[in-house]
């Protein structure tokens, strides 16, 4: 299994600027995003790792090598990183087209690692990570469902469900899936008019148009986890999501930890 990373934004709606880093360099325990996310993946036996990059790239790379993932983590330059997040999945096609399956994850989540566990050990082949936990409102991305099945995938659905949870941001996708996908984001990102949108658009795509049954989710609701776009975001990720991670030692080595939810 191979894993992209996607990390080329800029968080703008944080208030970063140019003298800021990426969100993925943000500190929580005393670990970046990033950290976490190279340590987790190499636990569950995924060293094969690409990461999209585009705002501070450099220091983005700096942070790899200071980690010693040097030679597992390959960097994937997006230079139209402000278009939208769809070009930046467009970027890491070679990676889609692979073979492998895949492990499609946004790169601004701090999570519990048993949130893999469950994304890798579930039996649906193109999963989704779901929590009933949702904040209302247009900002979170939805996954409806109806009968067990995802009916849509968006922001502000369109079609009719019974009830929707959260999407994590994180994806497993058999080969063949991934395969389509890139054929997709190849399209948006070829495409003036959908090439600024983000890349859940064309998942949202394969998910309508598949046979039911192609693609599920599992259910994560408790577990502590969250997507980090605005400041109120890293003030719950310091405050709530944080001390509630249940860090194993062979996941992450002991050092001591401080919730310093900062800097860069």
């Amino acid at each position: 299994m191979k894993a992209v990373l996607l990390a080329a934004g800029a968080g703008r709606r944080l208030g970063n600027g140019p003298e800021h880093g990426p969100k993925a360099l943000l500190r929580f325990g005393g670990r970046t995003l990033l950290e976490r996310h190279l340590l987790i993946l190499r636990a569950f036996g995924i060293v094969d790792i690409a990461v999209t990059v585009g705002f501070r790239a450099d220091l983005v790379a700096e942070e790899v090598g200071r980690l010693g993932f040097s030679d597992t983590v390959r960097l994937i330059e997006n230079p139209y990183y402000r278009e939208g997040s769809v070009v930046s999945l467009w970027a890491a096609r070679e990676v889609l087209e692979s073979g492998a399956p895949i492990l499609l994850m946004d790169a601004d989540v701090l999570y519990d690692d048993r949130l893999m566990t469950r994304l890798l050990g579930s039996a649906i082949a193109n999963c989704l990570l779901l929590d009933r936990n949702i904040v209302p409102g247009d900002e979170p991305v939805k996954i409806c469902v109806r009968d067990r099945r995802i009916v849509d995938f968006h922001k502000r659905p369109q079609m009719d469900f019974e009830w929707y949870g959260e999407s994590v941001g994180f994806f497993r996708l058999s080969p063949d899936a991934a395969m389509e996908l890139s054929g997709r984001v190849t399209g948006y990102a070829g495409d003036s008019d959908r090439r600024h949108l983000e890349y859940e658009e064309p998942i949202r795509d394969m998910i309508l148009e598949s046979a039911p049954g192609r693609f599920g989710f599992e259910d994560i609701t408790g577990l502590p986890w969250v997507e980090i776009d605005f400041p109120e975001d890293t003030r719950h990720a310091r405050d709530v999501v944080w001390p509630r991670l249940v860090d194993r030692e062979a996941v992450f080595p002991s050092r001591h930890l401080v919730p310093d939810a900062g800097g860069f």
